[in-house]
């Protein structure tokens, strides 16, 4: 009982508002991602409202919002152009089975593999993408809009030194509405952006041919939208963990996105995810329980089958503010001043990241590569912290103390440590301090024993751990005749 109030009612006030915020904030983004996935707008809008209201109840992040999404969208274009809105139901619905699996199969958890400079490059893409989604409702427009956005930017930073309660994006929507009404402006609506649903979305079951060659046709796309879905959302949550300082249950996110999306595709909307941008919102307007997720989506709902007459009034200039305020606050300023404190590889990796999302508008691209650049440069930095001591013992003896790992990348300094023309009768090889961590290690090992046995050389290996003793009883062949032969190609 203490749990349920904590995740849904110790915040009623703050979530109620909020909710509502982020609920405008989502016509124009469900509507404009409709009609870049090539459907209808009430397809984006329905989907909002299903994903928002199942993930309040089945997501692992409380006060993080999920709907319609552009980075979805993208990945729909084709499959629309070429089956239809039917077969874009079947493929969403499949995408929530997919992703209801990888929560099972606990897939949530790779996100640990994600470094601190990717999320941040994450971060900064999506603010820079966020306010060049907005350039478009302020190009070729007239002064009217611009006056009408700054006077929002205005009241949105302005208007919280009054009071704090009522959040001041709702504020702004509110009060350029009003303006905008009284003085007849001739400027850009949410009406015109496309025809809102007149009726509440009703339970549909796709009209596709249950068959191998529509699997075919729908699960690329499906395992697609289900992995770069749950990597936006799992990056939110991240982020949203972040902000509130608190943690999150990712497979759970997992899990909870599929069944979002699982009803999202039967009652005739779209795939989505976590969205950022709102989420944001839903935070700075003192959202923080499941609540405000589930207000948002009803709100949502509410606003455009039973108010659509004044929602579609709502200028976008308002909307454009609230969003320009989202980027400007997600943005992480603090990460320009680290560029030259920071390593020089956590800066690349975080400027990179930023860039491959940009200009690609991929953001499983962007995060992908960026991971990769992390492993290389971690790869990298770990097979230089390795060096190999040699020193005389007793008896001419000599005896090689490896220090560090041993891995791909630092196999081949370890066996360019070692003298094999040396002529001690006996050397031995102190590994009390490295670690053997690949095949490619243990195969070092095997050239370094057999080179020094070669010249009449006997060797002892001391130290090895019990994980590289493991590895060396089951992949080493120096003491396995034929291995070796084999190995020296018969010589």
């Amino acid at each position: 009982m203490l749990s349920l109030k904590q995740t849904w009612f110790s915040n009623v006030r703050g979530d109620v508002l909020a909710g509502i915020v982020v609920a405008l904030a989502l016509i124009p983004e469900a509507i404009a991602f409709s009609i870049i996935a090539g459907v209808d707008p009430k397809v984006g809008l329905y989907a909002s409202f299903c994903i928002a209201v199942v993930s309040a109840f089945a997501g692992g992040r409380p006060g993080m919002i999920s709907a319609a999404t552009g980075a979805m969208a993208l990945l729909m274009v084709t499959l629309v152009k070429e089956h239809g809105l039917q077969y874009l139901m079947a493929a969403t619905i499949l995408t929530g089975a997919i992703q209801i699996v990888f929560g099972i199969f606990k897939l949530g958890g790779l996100m640990r593999f994600v470094s601190r400079s990717v999320v941040t490059g994450f971060v900064n893409a999506l603010a820079i993408l966020i306010f060049m989604a907005q350039l478009p409702e302020l190009i070729g427009v007239t002064w009217h809009v611009y006056a009408m956005t700054a006077a929002g930017l205005g009241i949105i930073y302005l208007f919280p030194l009054l009071t704090r309660a009522v959040p001041s994006p709702l504020v702004c929507i509110v009060v350029l509405t009003g303006v905008a009404m009284y003085l007849g402006l001739d400027i850009r609506t949410v009406g015109d952006m496309g025809e809102l649903p007149d009726s509440l979305p009703v339970f549909l079951f796709p009209d596709v041919p249950w068959s191998l060659e529509t699997l075919a046709i729908i699960f690329p796309i499906s395992l697609t939208m289900a992995v770069v879905g749950l990597l936006e959302s799992m990056m939110t949550a991240t982020i949203v963990d972040d902000i509130t300082d608190t943690d999150s249950n990712k497979n759970r996110e997992c899990r909870g996105q599929g069944m979002a999306n699982i009803a999202s595709g039967f009652l005739g909307g779209m795939a989505g995810c976590a969205m950022i941008g709102q989420s944001v919102i839903n935070m700075k307007s003192g959202g923080r329980t499941r609540l405000s997720t589930l207000i948002a989506g009803v709100v949502l709902l509410i606003l455009v089958v039973f108010l659509d007459q004044w929602v579609s009034r709502i200028p976008m200039a308002a909307l454009v503010a609230v969003m320009i305020m989202v980027s400007i606050g997600t943005f992480s300023w603090e990460s320009i001043i680290n560029l030259r404190a920071h390593p020089a590889s956590s800066s690349v990796v975080m400027v990179v990241t930023v860039l491959v999302t940009v200009f690609t508008h991929n953001l499983a691209m962007g995060v992908g590569i960026g991971v990769l650049l992390s492993t290389l440069f971690y790869a990298n930095k770990v097979g230089r912290m390795f060096y190999v001591a040699s020193e005389e013992g007793d008896r001419g003896q000599r005896v090689y103390k490896v220090v560090g790992q041993v891995f791909f990348t630092s196999a081949d300094r370890f066996v360019a440590s070692f003298d094999f023309k040396e002529a001690a009768p006996r050397i031995t090889i102190d590994l009390h301090r490295a670690h053997f961590w690949d095949i490619t290690a243990i195969g070092a090992l095997d050239k370094v024993i057999i080179k020094f046995r070669r010249e009449g050389t006997e060797v002892e290996v001391v130290g090895l751990n019990e994980a590289s003793a493991t590895l060396v009883d089951k992949y080493a062949v120096h003491d396995k005749p034929e291995a070796v032969e084999k190995l020296m190609g018969g010589h």
